[in-house]
């Protein structure tokens, strides 16, 4: 069996693997290994962000030809939209983002990477079974970063839809749009992709086991999601899937309705958008001695990454915690940093928690959250606003959405907000710049907004706030 003896081995080689790299050789390290056993390009590039965002760019397209006729602008004819046409793009466009990642990994060294299933056979010391042979490299380090990311998981129910079951990773490699697609969690994923094929002309159908839209947590803004995607989406929550059989015409689909009658219906396909699992199974993880959560993930400190006080390190989707493109890179450049320096390990400072669902109109959360607040006990005040009657909104005839903004009521320091409503995937960069700076709710009052502009509403909102900061002082 071959040896390789290293400072600093990765095994995974997405966005915080590859980050982990360059931050351990930065941090001094001079033999690195990265160990991938799946293809090169991250999850992002492949499967994930970018391929998404074509799909919807798509979507929006042929959405925003079907409402020119609220702007008095009349298309003669009907509006057709090519299947395969759209995919294709889908596709081609995603292979050129994945290549830009591949350059990347061609650039590494032949003698610092390895292709093969990693997994701790003790406390730092790995197997690598070679992919496409029978040989074993061991693999001894002085400190370890695991940076294995996550993989979709769906309901055993699910099983039963044969091929006619799809995952985000294999709905992109479809040559045609279905003519039909039950979408089974209103996650992130399911309603991005479901709200897209829906807009493209797929007949879409939503099953959630929990009654809520997306990841907001504020019960005034989820109702208002509800009400507005309810009245585009057929959406079935809170639901359990009862039955589902592969039939000749497709996958029928059974439930229980909110009434409580049993209901059947059949799709061509069945999206499985449930929810994703850390990529831990396998790896051995029971020899390194480290304490380990229900999921299988071992513990970790978020400002280190570190795992208990062990050389090992955690990085990207793999931890379940921010599975962001930003974090995943925030967290590669800790580990690899903090790897490559052990023991000298450092805390980093982390960038204010910010998310976002590009549906339309999209949702954001930025810092605290309702759910975090409430679960804190903290004293907090509420400000909102409405983009029912917001001008640009009107303008544009997108006046739907609400934004509620959290503040301390003693310091006035603006602590979070959770968004739904038109391009707040803009705003909430200003929401997330404004907490990471520490700004009180009358000092982001003082930056400029401009007229006319969807930020206005974000004024509105802040000077709602402020005036129940100075309804609780009295």
């Amino acid at each position: 069996m071959k040896t390789m003896n290293v400072e600093v081995a990765i095994i995974g080689a997405g966005t915080s693997g590859l980050n982990a790299r360059r931050a351990a050789l930065k941090g001094g390290a001079k033999r690195v290994v990265l160990i991938e056993d799946g293809p090169y390009g991250t999850t992002c590039a492949r499967v994930g962000c970018m391929p998404s965002k074509l799909l919807i760019a798509a979507a929006d397209a042929a959405h925003e030809i079907k409402a020119a006729e609220g702007f008095g602008v009349h298309v003669k004819g009907s509006v057709e939209v090519d299947g395969p046409a759209v995919l294709q793009r889908v596709q081609r466009e995603r292979d050129r983002f994945v290549g830009f990642v591949l350059e990347g990994v061609e650039s590494i060294p032949a003698e610092q990477k390895l292709r093969g299933r990693a997994r701790f056979v003790g406390p730092t010391k790995l197997e690598v079974a070679l992919e496409g042979s029978a040989e074993v490299v061991e693999v001894e380090a002085k400190a370890v970063v695991i940076a294995t990311g996550s993989s979709s998981w769906h309901p055993p129910i699910l099983d039963r839809a044969g091929d006619a079951l799809l995952y985000n990773h294999t709905l992109f490699e479809q040559e045609d749009l279905p003519k039909s697609m039950a979408v089974v969690g209103t996650g992130v994923i399911g309603l991005e992709l479901g709200q897209a094929m829906h807009r493209l002309g797929v007949r879409v159908s939503f099953f959630s086991l929990l009654d809520l839209l997306g990841p907001l947590t504020d019960p005034a803004i989820q109702a208002k999601a509800k009400a507005v995607l309810g009245a585009e989406l057929d959406l079935h929550l809170p639901v359990r899937v009862s039955s589902v059989e592969r039939t000749a015409e497709g996958v029928e689909v059974g439930w229980t309705d909110e009434s409580g009658v049993e209901r059947r219906d059949t799709f061509e396909k069945v999206l499985s958008a449930a929810g994703r699992r850390a990529n831990v199974a396998g790896l051995g993880l029971e020899t390194t001695g480290l304490a380990l959560a229900k999921t299988g993930v071992p513990l970790f400190d978020p400002l280190t990454m570190q795992c208990g006080d062990r050389p090992i390190f955690l990085a990207g989707d793999v931890t379940n915690d921010r599975p962001l493109l930003h974090e995943a890179s925030d967290e590669g450049h800790m580990a690899g940093m903090n790897a490559a320096r052990y023991p000298n390990v450092e805390p980093f400072p982390r960038r204010t928690p910010m998310s976002v669902v590009f549906i339309d109109p999209q949702m954001a959360m930025v810092g605290e959250t309702h759910k975090s607040l409430e679960d804190s006990g903290r004293t907090y005040v509420i400000g909102e606003v409405s983009y029912d009657n917001q001008g640009r909104a009107r303008v544009m005839l997108k006046n739907k959405g609400l934004v509620r903004f959290y503040a301390d009521p003693s310091s006035g320091v603006l602590l979070g907000v959770e968004m739904f409503g038109p391009r707040v995937e803009h705003t909430a960069h200003l929401m997330a710049w404004a907490i990471q700076s520490g700004l009180t709710v009358e000092e982001a009052l003082e930056r400029p907004f401009y007229h006319p502009v969807v930020e206005e509403g974000i004024r509105t909102g802040l000077q709602n706030t402020a005036a129940a900061i100075k309804k609780h002082k009295g």
